[in-house]
């Protein structure tokens, strides 16, 4: 698939090239980013460059992961980085990270609905999971603010930094969001 923007009331949604690598590269050496998600750390200028010049195209262009850095429209400025990986038929998992410079502003959570409005839409996408270690509370807090059910805790769910974590797992679908499903959805009765 060719390489999608969007757009929100604040945000400009489009794929990282390589003229973002710097940019990526100084954002994700904050400790909360290395912390919560799995990108490798060290952060390196390698890992940035691969990130934004094979990475993320690639993801686009073999339909396997969508992915978005989102950005203030004027000045570009750099809020945070999203993306939507397709995990089986129907189904897509979201993971973000924000600046630190532009958390609490609820940019991520106006992001996270674009991007999975986007999904339901376009990729006929029936649900879209999130996952965190348990104890992100920013990042639950973004999922839920974003329409997110939260369904469990799966044990040993996450590898992070060579270790089995538990992780929190949640779901939005389109009924969510006041959208039809490509499938007919028959939740479980009470």
């Amino acid at each position: 698939m060719e390489p999608v923007t969007l757009t929100t009331d604040r945000l400009l949604l489009r794929p990282p090239t390589p003229r973002d690598t710097e940019t990526v590269l100084a954002a994700v050496q904050d400790p909360d980013i290395l912390r919560w998600t799995t990108i490798p750390s060290p952060y390196l200028v390698e890992h940035a460059q691969s990130f934004t010049e094979q990475l993320a195209p690639a993801g686009w262009a073999n339909d396997t992961m969508f992915t978005w850095g989102l950005f203030l429209p004027e000045g570009e400025d750099l809020v945070g980085m999203l993306g939507l990986t397709m995990r089986s038929p129907g189904t897509a998992e979201i993971g973000y990270w924000a600046t630190k410079e532009h958390r609490g502003n609820g940019y991520v959570t106006e992001a996270v609905r674009a991007a999975s409005r986007w999904a339901f839409t376009e990729l006929s996408i029936d649900r879209v999971e999130w996952r965190a270690e348990v104890g992100n509370q920013p990042s639950l807090a973004v999922a839920e603010r974003a329409g997110f059910v939260v369904e469990g805790v799966l044990r040993s769910g996450i590898a992070h930094q060579d270790v089995r974590r538990d992780c929190w797992v949640g779901a939005l679908l389109p009924s969510d969001l006041g959208l039809p499903s490509t499938l007919q959805y028959l939740p479980a009765a009470p």
